[in-house]
């Protein structure tokens, strides 16, 4: 509910502004350390990505109420968003985006972990795992970029907004595609953020569309195998079915105003 999700963004926002706060039957405060405030920054843009991988890769909605809030943090305490996208860069390269290049001398299992694969004992993860985290990184990253928390001060421009999806998308587009990541990656972006970028940069965001359409696709097939055809498929009907409809459904799972009344 919205009154949920505003007691957990005071909570935070008390413990990051250095107030006390109540947690587990204990008072905690960032100034009982030298190094407090440092610390709780770093774990929670930690969690915050864990909530990514975790979280937002099974439950696919649960990407806004998640974004709103840090979207408010990191207007209030930029250090927060610092720290984010560090950890997100490392747990998911895609969201810079970038496709790590194997180095002369780099193992088969530390080049994995640049992909973002997670190798526990040399074993490395399933691909089905590897791409859900993935997507929901990605998702959660679409859904900040579009996202002001509503009670903030408005004066200000969002910390990461719109014109980071925009140019992250034109990066993309840039890169040689990767089988299964690549389509899996533009779907989750464009059914996320592909709304809020339509309005904001229209006729520019259909040439887009039609850029990948015509051209990006061809490419993603090139390098896919049969069995791999899945997500491109539904790459493939999103994105003809906007372009038939000159419109970009609203994202599933967006928080409308009648939310925050709850």
């Amino acid at each position: 509910s919205g009154s949920k999700l505003r007691e957990v963004f005071d909570k935070i926002n008390n413990l990051l502004s250095g107030k006390p706060v109540q947690t587990e039957g204990q008072t905690v405060s960032v100034t009982q350390h030298p190094q407090g405030l440092e610390f709780v920054c770093y774990k929670l843009a930690e969690k915050f990505v864990k909530h990514g991988e975790g979280e937002v890769s099974f439950h696919r909605d649960s990407a806004f109420p998640i974004a709103v809030v840090l979207s408010g943090i990191w207007e209030l305490h930029p250090r927060v968003g610092d720290i984010f996208l560090a950890h997100l860069h490392k747990k998911c390269p895609y969201s810079v985006p970038f496709y790590p290049a194997r180095k002369e001398g780099t193992s088969v299992e530390e080049y994995q972990r640049m992909l973002g694969y997670e190798v526990h004992d040399s074993k490395v993860e399933e691909q089905d795992h590897f791409l859900k985290r993935m997507s929901g990184m990605i998702r959660l990253y679409a859904a900040i970029i579009q996202l002001r928390w509503p009670y903030g001060n408005k004066q200000g421009a969002h910390p990461h907004g719109l014109s980071y999806g925009w140019r992250w998308l034109a990066q993309m587009l840039n890169l040689e595609p990767l089988a299964d990541v690549t389509a899996m990656l533009l779907l989750d972006f464009l059914e996320v953020c592909g709304n809020a970028l339509m309005k904001q940069y229209g006729i520019q965001f259909w040439k887009t569309m039609f850029f990948i359409q015509k051209s990006y696709i061809p490419r993603i097939e090139a390098v896919t195998s049969s069995g791999q055809m899945g997500c491109l498929s539904r790459l493939k009907n999103f994105v003809q079915k906007c372009l038939q409809a000159e419109e970009i459904p609203l994202p599933k799972g967006i928080l409308t105003p009648s939310f925050w009344r709850t």
